[in-house]
């Protein structure tokens, strides 16, 4: 049976990870050693459901990051996995044996199980998947048990516990990468201005806010400050709001965070507001605490144009390169960029392999981090 403390403690790991994605190994870790795994995985599935479109891949052992084994599982086995299109087809959130993606033959003849799982510890994996938002979802790998003993009721039960943690995690990173706010503190976050940023005390009321968020609260249109507490102008809304931030900031039991679109104006499309909670400073010295951030993000939202042609110099990338790298820095998806060029799909994907081979980089967060530093001083 896996103890409160042990759960809690990687609830509030992932917490820290959101800001931070340098202690995700140190997360990854901790679920390793509570369900017993030799590693776990995760994948970023963009566009269709077919399994073709990667945006990221994370192979993590009991801490380690192998982006060896990241890069040539993309450019060997990822093209000729055959179980792709039916983990693509999972029902979201059913935990599911590897193995059984695939058929008797293809356990046999299949290079992708026989070589790439079997070096990566996951012919006796169990894998899942998660919708993320529309045209993105997340498979989420867990390796071989350590023990011959294979999975055991209570292992189970704190991966499916962990399912909508994680899910929550991906969401505000993407929201982060797009705002490029990777890496901000809890008091930085204040200072970026494409992202609405409020922070909450342990009474969910109104700490402070960025320039963004306040004008987004004066305005009035979907959210506003009622005597320091954020509220929704639709009711419904409102009630659902207000348990997301008490969940978020709960005087007993576990933080959690959670996601939800707020209506606003007949002609604008609604926010989508993150409410996660906030890692607590050791020591305060009295000073009031911030417990939960609120991250709004206006879709379609004009941002200040990055200039592909800095880019393409910058990076040493071609035309059409650059041109997709900018629109992922810009919040795009891959499928937003298909339809933008009049390109298909996998056009994006190929442009996206050619960067990542000629920058090293097996990450999308890592190439838009890098091209918004670029517009930075561009």
């Amino acid at each position: 049976m896996i103890d409160d403390d042990t759960f809690k403690g990687i609830v509030a790991s992932l917490h820290e990870a959101v800001l931070d994605d340098a202690r995700w190994p140190a997360t990854s870790a901790l679920i390793d050693e509570a369900c017993g795994l030799q590693g776990n995985a995760v994948m970023i599935g963009e566009g269709t459901k077919d399994g073709e479109g990667v945006s990221f891949v994370g192979l993590y052992y009991r801490g380690e990051r192998r982006e060896d084994l990241e890069r040539e599982y993309l450019q060997v086995y990822h093209p000729v996995n055959e179980c792709l299109p039916r983990v693509g087809q999972l029902p979201d959130s059913r935990v599911v044996r590897i193995a059984d993606l695939y058929t008797t033959r293809e356990l046999r003849t299949s290079r992708t199980y026989n070589e790439a799982l079997l070096k990566g510890c996951c012919q006796d994996a169990s894998i899942v998947r998660l919708d993320v938002r529309e045209g993105c979802y997340i498979t989420w790998t867990l390796a071989d048990p350590v023990t011959s003993r294979g999975w055991g009721a209570s292992e189970l039960a704190l991966v499916e516990a962990l399912l909508p943690h994680i899910r929550h995690f991906v969401r505000v990173r993407q929201a982060l990468v797009g705002a490029g706010a990777l890496s901000s503190s809890v008091i930085g976050l204040l200072d970026n201005a494409a992202i609405g940023v409020i922070q909450l005390d342990g009474r969910g009321r109104i700490v402070a806010a960025n320039d963004r968020a306040r004008a987004v609260l004066r305005h009035g249109d979907g959210l506003s400050d009622g005597g320091g507490v954020l509220r929704a102008d639709v009711p419904s809304d409102n009630v659902r709001l207000g348990r997301l931030v008490a969940d978020a900031v709960p005087f007993a039991g576990v933080a959690v965070g959670g996601s939800m679109l707020v209506g606003r104006g007949a002609d604008a499309a609604p926010f989508v507001v993150h409410v996660r909670p906030a890692p607590a400073p050791q020591t305060n010295y009295g000073a009031q605490n911030v417990s939960a951030l609120v991250l709004i993000v206006e879709p379609g939202r004009r941002q200040p144009r990055i200039d592909p042609a800095v880019v393409a110099a910058t990076l040493g990338l071609t035309a059409a390169e650059s041109q997709v790298a900018v629109c992922l820095a810009e919040g795009r998806s891959v499928r937003d960029i298909a339809v933008a060029t009049g390109r298909k799909e996998s056009s994006i994907h190929w442009h996206l392999k050619q960067i990542y081979h000629k920058r090293g980089f097996s990450r999308q967060a890592d190439l838009v981090r890098l091209v918004l530093s670029i517009s930075e001083f561009a």
